[in-house]
């Protein structure tokens, strides 16, 4: 599949999604309604994926999982008049090189997480942003 990745970024976008700042994901339910929570997350310019570490077994990965390929999320974030928001399609990666990846890049933007054997991480290929930076 080829996705479209939205063009080059502002540097106020760019350390907007390096700050600390807590994120609200939205993936659907099998029943189609919304499911929203709040999570840390990471956007990488280059790839065009934002990642979110979670438990294998929590709701939104199987929210994700059940909606197969092409399941469509948004992960955005605000502080003040600032906000953010990348919409894409959504993979769980159980990789455990890919899961140390999103590890390292949570830890920097926010701090270690604690030991979990059941890591998995939400890639999310993003395919449009939005947002006042």
């Amino acid at each position: 599949m080829t996705l479209h990745v939205p063009p080059t970024t502002t540097p106020d976008f760019q350390a907007f999604w390096q700050e600390r700042h807590l994120c609200l994901l939205v993936t659907h339910r099998p029943d189609g309604t919304p499911h929203l929570v709040p999570v840390g997350a990471t956007y990488d310019e280059v790839s065009g994926i934002a990642r979110v570490i979670s438990h294998g077994a929590s709701k939104k990965v199987r929210n994700v999982l059940a909606a197969g390929p092409g399941a469509r999320v948004a992960i955005s974030q605000v502080t003040g008049s600032r906000w953010s928001t990348l919409e894409g399609i959504a993979t769980i990666n159980r990789d455990p090189e890919a899961v140390a990846e999103a590890v390292r890049r949570y830890t920097e933007r926010y701090r270690e997480p604690r030991v979990n054997p059941e890591r998995v991480v939400i890639e999310i290929a993003v395919t449009k942003r939005m947002g006042t930076v």
